[in-house]
C-alpha cells in the first residue's frame, strides 16, 4: 500500500526567518557566548568535563591532546577537531588567561604569534585550581545533567564553578549579531569583590571598584582612562585604553635605549611582528630619526624589545609618537555579554557578581542537601547497628532459627516470628518487638563478627557522634542564610590564599599622547617618477649635474618642495595625494618606492592622467577632458583638501577622464578633439565655462553613437605647426578651422 504524500504550504520567507533565527540562536547559546555561571563557553565547558572524566587529574601523568580531543568531539561536541584543540591550547596559555585552566606540556605557542604544535605532539592535564574550584563537586548532584548530541552519554549543562570565571579569565566571542569582549581581572581583587558582595549585597558599582581596581592583562601594561571605568563596569560597554610599559636604559657611548618590558593585551600575537614594522616604516618615512636600530630580545622570561636611539633624541616625544602611530597604545573594546538565564544579555561588574553569587547559594544548596542526605543515611544505620549490637543475642538466635534471609529480615522489621524457631518463649517475644527499618535490617545482616569487638563499637559509637555533628552543621547551613555565606567566604578567601598574585596591569589616568612633528627644513627638490612608478626625491643641485640621464629615464621630472603634496589625477575621476616627505630622498641611483606604496593610488585598477605638486596646481585652472567628450575648466585651488583620496571629477555610467592639463583661458589657447572615428574638432579653450570638482562638465563635441574620443590636445600660439596621427597620416592640428563647441567637428 503506497503512503501518500502530504503537501505543506506556507511562505517561503518565513521558513527562511524561522530557521535563521533558530540558527542564530544555537550559535548564540550554544559555541560563541559563554555563561555568566561559570564564565565558560560549550566547548571549554566540555573538554574540561572530559579531562575529568578520563581522570587527567593535576597529580597524574599528562596525556596526548589528540586522545582528549577525540574523546572530547566523539562524546560531547560534534564539531571540528581545530575549533576543541584550539580551545585547548588557550585554556593553557598564560599570557592570554589571567587564570590557566590546563597545565599543557609540550609547545603551546608563544605570545607573538607561534601557533601549538599538532595534537599528537601536545599533552596536557587539570590544573590544580581548576580541579579544586571548578570540578570538585559534580558528584554531588550540584548541577544538572542532560543527554549529549546522541543520547549515549550524560554532561553538565554548567559546571560548579567556586570562583567567577568569568571575570577572572574573561572571553571573547563572536555570534550572531553580537559579540561578547570581557577582559580579564586580577583573582584576589576579583575574590574580594565577591566577598564585599555578599557580606552588602547592596553594594553600588563605584563600592565594588574599591576591590576591583580594573582589568588585569596577563600581558601587564597601563590602562590610561581610569575615569571612564566606573562608567564602563556600570553599563557593561566601553572602551579601555591600554599602553605598553617603556623603559630608558642607557646604552653604548652615552646614547639611551628604550625598552619596551610589557605590551599592551590586543598586541599578542601578530600584532608583536607589525609592531616592528610600523616602527621600521616611521624610520624610513623619515617619521622620526631618533631611531638607530630595533632589535626583539623577548624571550621565555617576558617581552623585551629594545630601540637603539640616536645622540641627543628627544625620549618623550618619540614615545609620544610611538602611542599615536603604533598599536604601542591600543583600545581594548568592552561588551560584558554573556548567557544568564537562557538569554545572552550585556551586564554590569554588579549584576555578573550578583549572578555568581546566586549560583553559589544554589550549588552551596544542592551539595549540602545531597551530603545531608547521605549523613541520615548514615546515622540510619549507625543506629541500627548501634542497637543490634544491645541485642546481638536475640539476633544471632533469629537467625539461627530462621528457614532463609527473608523470613529473618521480615522478623527484624515486622517482628514477625511465623516459622522461626526460638530457644524460649520469651526470645520470642522480644524478637516480635524488633522493629528496625529496612536500611537498618541489611546492615545487621550483611554486618561481620568482627564489628563485636569492644573497640570496633566505641569506633561505630565515635563515628555515630560525628554523623550527628555533621548533620547538625549541614541543616543549620541549609537553615542559615549567614551560616551558608560564611562557608562560602572562607572556601573564596582558602582559594585566595592559594591562587592569588600580584596585579600586573597599572590603573592610572593619563593624560593624550601628543607628539609634536619637528618642524622640516623647507627647500627644493626635483620629484623624479620612472616609468615603471618608482618615485624619490633628489637634492636640485644632484639633479643639474645628473640632468641629462634623469630626463631621458624618468617619466616625471617635476621641482617642488619637500614640504609640498603631489597630485595623482587618475581616469577613474579620482584625485590621490601623498606627501613629498614620504618619499625616499637621497642618491640619483637609487630605486625609489612605488607610489603605490606611500599612497592611496592602484596602478593595477586605473592610470595615472596628471601629475603634478599641489604647489603647482593651486595657481592653474585645470581643463579636464572625458572620453564622451565631456569638458569642464576647475579652479586649482579646490583641490587643495586634507583628505589623501578626493573624487576630481564626476563621470557619467562607463565614462574615463581622458585628459587633464592647466589652461590660461587666452583667446589664442585652443582645444583640439580627436575621436576614434577620425572626427577633429578645434574650439577656444574660452568657451568652456569653470565649474566646481563635482561638476559633470559641458559637451565639447556631439559624438556619433559608438564613437568616443582617443586624444584631446591643448595649443597655444607659441608658433609652428603641431600634428596629430590618424591612420598613419599626420594631421595638422593648428591649421583645423576653429568651430563651436557641441558641433559634430570634421572628418580626417
Amino acid at each position: 500500500m503506497q503512503t501518500k504524500e502530504r503537501l505543506i504550504r506556507t511562505e517561503y520567507s518565513e521558513i527562511m526567518q524561522k530557521s535563521y533565527i533558530d540558527y542564530a540562536m544555537s550559535v548564540i547559546i550554544a559555541r560563541a557566548l559563554p555563561d555568566v555561571r561559570d564564565g565558560l563557553k560549550p566547548v571549554q565547558r566540555r573538554t574540561l568535563y572530559d579531562m575529568y572524566e578520563l581522570g587527567i587529574r593535576y597529580d597524574r601523568p599528562y596525556r596526548k591532546c589528540a586522545r582528549i580531543v577525540g574523546d572530547t568531539m566523539g562524546k560531547y561536541h560534534p564539531h571540528g577537531d581545530s575549533s576543541i584543540y584550539e580551545a585547548l591550547v588557550v585554556m593553557a596559555q598564560d599570557f592570554k588567561k589571567g587564570l590557566p585552566l590546563v597545565d599543557g606540556h609540550g609547545n603551546f605557542g608563544s605570545i607573538e604569534g607561534d601557533g601549538a604544535a599538532a595534537m599528537r605532539y601536545t599533552e596536557a592535564r587539570l590544573a590544580r585550581i581548576t580541579q579544586e574550584a571548578y570540578l570538585s563537586d559534580l558528584d554531588k548532584n550540584v548541577v544538572d545533567f542532560a543527554p549529549n548530541f546522541d543520547e549515549t552519554e550524560k554532561e553538565p549543562q554548567v559546571l560548579p564553578v567556586k570562583v567567577p570565571n568569568l571575570l577572572i579569565n574573561g572571553t571573547e566571542g563572536i555570534a550572531v549579531g553580537m559579540a561578547a569582549s570581557i577582559p580579564p581581572h586580577n583573582f584576589c581583587e576579583v575574590i574580594d569583590g565577591v566577598v564585599a558582595y555578599l557580606k552588602n549585597p547592596q553594594i553600588t558599582t563605584a563600592q565594588l571598584m574599591k576591590y576591583i581596581k580594573g582589568p588585569d592583562f596577563p600581558t601587564g601594561g597601563i590602562v590610561t582612562n581610569k575615569e571612564e571605568l566606573l562608567s564602563i563596569y556600570e553599563t557593561g560597554m566601553g572602551k579601555i585604553k591600554i599602553r605598553g610599559s617603556v623603559e630608558v636604559e642607557k646604552g653604548k657611548g652615552g646614547k639611551e635605549n628604550l625598552v619596551i618590558t610589557e605590551i599592551p593585551y590586543t598586541m599578542i600575537g601578530a600584532g608583536i611582528g607589525k609592531f616592528l614594522n610600523d616602527v621600521y616604516n616611521l624610520v624610513e618615512t623619515k617619521k622620526t630619526n631618533d631611531i638607530a636600530d630595533i632589535s626583539n630580545q623577548s624571550s621565555k622570561e617576558g617581552i623585551r624589545i629594545v630601540l637603539e636611539l640616536r645622540r641627543g633624541a628627544d625620549v618623550e616625544n618619540l614615545c609620544n609618537l610611538l602611542y599615536k602611530k603604533t598599536k604601542l597604545e591600543d583600545t581594548f573594546g568592552v561588551n560584558m555579554l554573556a548567557v544568564a538565564q537562557g538569554k545572552p544579555e550585556t551586564m554590569g561588574l554588579v549584576t555578573i557578581i550578583r549572578h555568581h553569587a546566586q549560583f553559589q547559594y544554589e550549588i552551596s544548596t544542592r551539595k549540602y542537601k545531597t551530603l545531608l542526605e547521605k549523613e541520615l543515611e548514615k546515622k540510619e544505620i549507625q543506629e541500627g547497628l548501634i542497637q543490634a549490637c544491645d541485642v546481638i543475642d536475640l539476633i544471632i538466635e533469629i537467625l539461627r532459627g530462621s528457614k532463609n534471609i527473608k523470613q529473618a529480615r521480615k522478623c527484624l522489621t515486622d517482628g514477625d516470628t511465623t516459622g522461626i524457631q526460638f530457644r524460649t518463649k520469651k526470645s520470642e517475644k522480644q524478637a516480635a518487638a524488633l522493629r528496625f527499618t529496612e536500611r537498618q535490617a541489611t546492615a545487621i545482616l550483611e554486618m561481620r563478627l568482627y564489628k563485636l569487638i569492644g573497640l570496633e563499637l566505641e569506633a561505630l559509637i565515635k563515628e555515630h557522634d560525628e554523623t550527628l555533628k555533621k548533620i547538625a552543621k549541614y541543616e543549620d547551613l541549609l537553615s542559615n542564610h549567614a551560616s551558608m555565606t560564611k562557608l562560602i567566604i572562607k572556601e573564596l578567601l582558602a582559594f585566595k590564599k592559594a591562587y592569588g598574585r600580584a596585579r600586573r596591569t597599572k590603573i592610572d589616568q593619563v593624560e593624550q599622547a601628543v607628539y609634536v612633528e619637528k618642524e622640516i627644513e623647507e627647500k627644493d627638490v626635483v620629484f623624479l617618477m620612472d616609468r615603471f612608478g618608482y618615485a624619490k626625491t633628489i637634492d636640485v643641485s644632484v639633479y643639474e649635474r645628473n640632468k641629462e640621464a634623469a630626463d631621458s629615464e624618468n617619466k616625471v621630472v617635476l621641482q617642488c618642495k619637500n614640504t609640498d603634496k603631489i597630485c595623482i589625477f587618475t581616469n577613474q575621476g579620482q584625485l590621490h595625494m601623498m606627501k613629498v616627505q614620504s618619499l625616499p630622498y637621497g642618491k640619483f641611483r637609487d630605486k625609489g618606492q612605488p607610489i603605490d606604496n606611500v599612497s592611496n593610488y592602484d596602478s593595477s585598477k586605473e592610470d595615472c592622467v596628471y601629475l603634478d605638486a599641489l604647489s603647482n596646481i593651486c595657481k592653474y585652472r585645470l581643463l579636464f577632458g572625458t572620453k564622451t567628450g565631456m569638458l569642464k575648466v576647475v579652479e586649482g585651488a579646490e583641490f587643495d583638501v586634507s583628505k589623501r583620496t578626493t573624487a576630481a571629477a564626476k563621470l557619467s555610467e562607463g565614462d574615463e577622464v581622458l585628459f587633464i592639463r592647466p589652461v590660461t583661458g587666452n583667446e589664442t589657447e585652443t582645444i583640439v578633439m580627436q575621436s576614434q572615428n577620425g572626427m577633429f574638432l578645434r574650439i577656444p579653450s574660452s568657451q568652456i565655462p569653470e565649474k566646481k570638482k563635482s561638476a559633470l562638465g559641458v559637451r565639447g563635441i556631439r559624438l556619433s553613437a559608438g564613437d568616443m574620443l582617443t586624444h584631446i590636445y591643448l595649443l597655444s600660439d607659441s608658433g609652428g605647426d603641431a600634428f596629430a596621427d590618424y591612420d598613419g597620416d599626420p594631421v595638422a592640428l593648428n591649421r583645423l578651422r576653429i568651430g563651436n563647441r557641441d558641433t559634430k567637428g570634421v572628418k580626417r
